[in-house]
């Protein structure tokens, strides 16, 4: 048995282990570097978010996920997915963040890290533009009629306060014009849907008062990556810094999304 040949085989061995180990441990954030791009999936379907736009993604999203990118010196690269589908496909390795509202909460951190929220919104309510009475909370709206989306939570929301005439509809655009007519006495959407539906529906309509729970919404990526997380949430908070950040959400909502909600 020649020893010297097993030992010396035993340190390759090791040294290859090693390397293999070490390679498997690299960071995210040397992939993307080296890459040159972050990849980005998002549905392209969720307007003011992310959608398509004669041919081209656009919206909130897709102009946050640009910079951030340019904050860490690479290049967007986009794909789209369907919300069923997008958090598997983070899960294996398909790209390397989801920038989709999607909202942090403990069952996905247990698979997933997150960046720090870059969306804070509740349920909130839509009135009138000349609305006289005060509607502060969901129990004022007892003996009112509140319009809102077929499928949504909100119904729930509203019949756990009960004493609400809860009228749903199939979309935004059938209950702001019941409002607007004076048909029912307020509505309930997402506070950072609200000015972009008022906005696209020219009705004259306004955001009320905030509802709800606050939700925060994240990026998520796959776990084990500190030097990417510090880098993402370095990036969020230059953006916030020089102002970029409340540039880009102006543009969408008429205000800086990732502060709370407050009725106007």
């Amino acid at each position: 048995m020649n020893i010297r040949k097993t030992v010396v085989s035993s340190i390759a061995s090791t040294f290859l282990f090693t390397l293999a180990l070490g390679a498997s441990a690299a960071d995210l954030l040397d992939t993307v570097k080296q890459r040159g791009t972050l990849k980005v999936a998002l549905e392209g379907t969720y307007p003011p978010f992310n959608y398509k736009e004669g041919g081209q993604l656009a919206g909130f999203e897709v102009e946050l996920a640009t910079a951030l990118a340019q904050k860490l010196g690479v290049k967007a690269e986009f794909s789209t997915s369907e919300w069923s589908a997008i958090l598997a496909g983070l899960q294996a390795g398909k790209y390397d963040v989801v920038i989709n509202q999607v909202g942090i909460t403990d069952k996905r951190k247990e698979t997933f890290d997150f960046s720090e929220p870059y969306t804070i919104s509740a349920p909130q309510l839509i009135i009138r533009k000349d609305e006289k009475r005060e509607f502060k909370t969901l129990a004022d709206l007892k003996g009112k009629k509140l319009g809102l989306g077929q499928g949504t939570n909100y119904a729930d929301i509203a019949k756990k306060v009960g004493g609400i005439d809860v009228k749903t509809y199939p979309g935004a655009q059938e209950y702001l014009q019941d409002l607007a007519l004076g048909r029912i006495d307020a509505a309930l959407n997402d506070s950072l849907l609200i000015p972009y539906i008022v906005k696209q529906t020219k009705l004259p309509l306004k955001p009320g008062a905030p509802v709800g729970d606050l939700e925060k919404s994240g990026i998520p990526f796959v776990k084990n990556n500190p030097k990417f997380k510090a880098a993402i949430d370095k990036a969020l908070a230059d953006l916030q810094a020089d102002g970029s950040f409340a540039k880009i959400s102006t543009k969408w909502f008429d205000r800086d999304v990732s502060k709370p909600p407050v009725a106007k």
